[in-house]
Formats: structure tokens, sequence, C-alpha cells
């Protein structure tokens, strides 16, 4: 047995202890994320679904006192209207679950919501609204027959204009998800199982997929959508 003595036998101890923490403090894995990762650039599942110069696949939503779309500078411009006013997918069939679409908006004018995304989930549809209610409500329509300002999943933000977000919503059988601007921690996350999934009827006839504002203008672009 060594005959160093005890208060040395004590520093090394305390050497020892402190190593493990700075050992663990330089481990450079990163931390856990609950958010997918992006997809590869080449990934064949996913399909743009705007081109980026034309309408094509997209046709003005006959809201009523809808405001005028257009494609300019890459981007679709839907103008505010006396209340609603947007796009709607017109192209192929598109998947009910397992998907995820994403998408850059941007306020341009007006105080009400700047993207009410309408998009499939299984044999319903839903819609995620930013921007509403005064300009800062950020939602789900509806669960439970409870629309973005009046159920458990309603958050705010602000959002101010001439600024570009991007969106990512993720769809499967079990979770609907939204993360904005590359946040790890999803704006809204809800549970779907034994909850109804619906919208509200003002905003149907953006089904199947919608992009759409209330009294205000905005602009989209990058849009696609990921199979999972």
């Amino acid at each position: 047995m060594s005959h160093r003595p005890i208060s040395t036998w004590c520093l090394i101890l305390a050497l020892a202890g402190l190593a493990l923490p700075l050992a663990r403090a330089a481990d450079p894995r990163p931390a856990a994320s609950d958010k997918p990762p992006k997809p590869a650039r080449d990934d064949k599942n996913v399909t743009k679904l705007f081109d980026g110069k034309t309408l094509k696949n997209w046709k003005s939503t006959d809201f009523g006192g809808e405001g005028a779309v257009k494609v300019e500078n890459g981007q679709i411009i839907v103008s505010a209207g006396s209340t609603l006013s947007g796009v709607t997918w017109n192209g192929a069939a598109l998947p009910k679950v397992n998907y995820e679409i994403e998408l850059d908006a941007m306020k341009l004018s007006g105080s009400d919501f700047f993207l009410g995304l309408t998009f499939p989930f299984k044999e319903n549809h839903a819609s995620i609204i930013l921007g509403g209610w005064g300009g800062s409500l950020v939602g789900i329509s509806s669960i439970g027959g409870n629309d973005a300002a009046n159920n458990e999943y309603m958050s705010t933000k602000e959002f101010p204009k001439d600024k570009w977000f991007h969106v990512r919503l993720r769809v499967t059988a079990d979770h609907i998800k939204v993360w904005l601007e590359d946040a790890d921690d999803p704006v809204i996350d809800v549970e779907t199982e034994n909850k109804d999934i619906s919208t509200r009827a003002d905003i149907d006839a953006a089904k199947p997929l919608g992009l759409s504002t209330y009294q205000t203008s905005a602009a989209y672009k990058n849009i696609t959508l990921r199979k999972l």
C-alpha cells in the first residue's frame, strides 16, 4: 500500500471527480431533439407544390368576396378580401397521413391571420392558423369542435409585416405537429387519438389543401410536400 500522505490522496480524488463533468461537457454529441431531420435536397419523396412561375395546380379559392391572387417574383401573392382569400390545391391527390408540408409565408398587410394552412388528416381536414384574431394567435382549427382561439393548443407569437416565416407541418397517424423558423420544439403538438379533428365551416372551400388569409395580404413561396 502506498504511503502517500492523506492530503495527497484527497487531491487525487478531487481531480478525478473534476475530470468526469469536464469530459461530459466536452461530449460533442448534440442534445436529443423532437424535431425530425431536414430531408436531403435530392429526396425522391419530396414534391414541389409551387413552381415559382405560375398557379399551375392551384386556383383562387371561391370564398365569396375574396381578394385577387397572382404570382410575382417567385411568390404566390394573395390580396386581402372582404373576409377570406386564398388559393386551393387543384392538382393530383394528396396523402392523408404520413407526410410533411413546408413553406415560407409572409404578412404584407392587415391585422389578422396571414396563413390558414388547411390540410388533409385521414378522412378529415384541419387548418393551422398563424397570426389570427388580432395578429398574434397561433393554433389549429378545430379540435373537438373548438377553433384555434378556443382550444388548448392556442399560443401567441408576434408576426411583423414583411418578414418571412418558415413553416413545417408534420402529419402522422397519431400526431399533428408544426415548427416555425427551424426551432427544435414544435409550436403546435396535437396527439390526435380520440380527438375530433375538423375545419371551421367558413374555410371548407380551402380543402383539400389551401393557403388562406383573413382581411390580410400575404405571400407564399417554397411550398413542398414530402411523403414519410
